[in-house]
């Protein structure tokens, strides 16, 4: 059974519920680009490896920056770095459209798809550090980033149904250039809401040009998040071109939808419950059913039963998104929080985008079943690599 009592004692606060419908506006186009910008690229080149590359280079340029504005968020608050995101990230989209438009050098468009996703704003670091900061107990933490989780599931089913729409109706093009109004609007209204008054910017204790990842427990935990992160871009490649299989590019955003209710429900069920198995053992036990949970993806199952079993392969993906900002939160020190949490953000979407990469490349020479096949044995490596790995800072 699903409670909804401790979430609903953390929305009392009118505050929150403001920061957190912000939030949602300018996180909107995390489940938007991936696949709008592997759709627009693929519509334009004819080719699904050159839809990954462009999609990866997305997600990769995020990858790449977005420690760097989390230590900007530690250290000044998160004001300025919101402000110049919401101004640079929707420029970069508009380049994406147009390069793809106007048939520029292949160059340009993957240019302006890393500059889009360097730019994206860090949203997510600032809810989950401004929770870290205000929540004291593991209780009310785990609460706070399971609706945290299940918000984002609900924007990844948001996300694909829309590019799905706008897809039927227009263009992978008219995506993009919403996520990018999104992307302007959401982090504008984020910084008008008043909890952010209560922002604390914690003082440092000596300066480290390698900030978090001098703790070892928190350096093991990225390279698990590397790894079952990549299973993540293989099941949305996978399941992308299982859609063009079945004759339908924006039958794509419906499946993944569906995956995303099942994750949801998993959050919010995870969320409701207090645990008696320590997280460290819960978090390799997750990753594991999950490659157990996708398997059955490659098996060649009727359409009706495969649109149905989505839901099931996505039950565990929220949960092992909760425990691992769980983790994230135990194993860092409070001066490196926003910091932290976009190096394991970095760590998720560089190994979406190396997902999303060699499933493009495996798709030039074989079907969907086998990029499906190649995600859940990659999900269950990243449970072995967990075991010995992940042990959370004491205290």
């Amino acid at each position: 059974m699903i409670s909804l009592s401790r979430y609903t004692k953390l929305l009392e606060r009118r505050e929150l519920r403001a920061l957190i419908l912000a939030s949602i506006l300018g996180r909107l186009p995390i489940g938007i680009l991936g696949l709008a910008i592997l759709l627009l690229a693929q519509s334009a080149t004819g080719s699904f490896a050159q839809g990954g590359i462009a999609s990866a280079s997305y997600v990769l340029g995020l990858a790449a920056v977005a420690p760097l504005l989390g230590r900007a968020i530690d250290r000044y608050g998160p004001r300025p770095t919101l402000f110049a995101c919401a101004l640079a990230f929707p420029s970069a989209l508009v380049g994406v459209v147009a390069a793809y438009s106007m048939q520029a050098p292949l160059w340009i468009a993957l240019t302006c798809a890393a500059a889009s996703g360097a730019s994206f704003p860090p949203i997510t670091a600032c809810m989950r550090t401004y929770f870290k900061q205000q929540l004291s107990e593991d209780v009310q933490l785990t609460t706070a980033y399971s609706l945290e989780s299940v918000l984002i599931e609900l924007i990844f089913i948001t996300g694909p149904m829309l590019v799905g729409l706008f897809v039927a109706i227009a263009s992978p093009a008219l995506a993009v250039l919403f996520a990018a109004g999104c992307g302007f609007l959401g982090p504008l209204l984020f910084l008008r809401s008043r909890a952010l008054l209560q922002w604390k910017i914690e003082p440092r204790f000596g300066a480290s040009l390698f900030g978090p990842l001098t703790e070892p427990a928190f350096s093991r935990l990225l390279v698990v998040i590397l790894c079952y992160a990549s299973a993540f871009g293989l099941i949305e490649i996978a399941t992308t071109a299982h859609a063009a299989e079945a004759g339908s590019a924006a039958y794509a955003g419906v499946l993944l939808a569906i995956m995303s209710v099942g994750s949801a429900v998993g959050g919010l069920f995870y969320g409701s419950r207090t645990w008696r198995m320590p997280l460290s053992r819960q978090f390799p036990l997750t990753l594991g059913l999950m490659g157990v949970g996708v398997a059955p993806l490659a098996m060649g199952l009727p359409e009706w039963l495969f649109a149905l079993y989505c839901v099931v392969a996505g039950v565990v993906m929220a949960p092992a998104l909760i425990m691992q900002t769980m983790l994230v939160a135990k194993t860092s020190h409070p001066e490196h929080s926003a910091e932290a949490f976009t190096w394991s953000t970095t760590c998720l979407l560089a190994g979406v985008g190396i997902g999303l990469t060699l499933g493009g490349q495996l798709l030039e020479f074989t079907r969907s079943p086998s990029v499906f096949a190649t995600a859940a044995a990659i999900a269950v490596g990243a449970a072995a690599l967990a075991l010995p790995m992940v042990k959370p800072r004491p205290g």
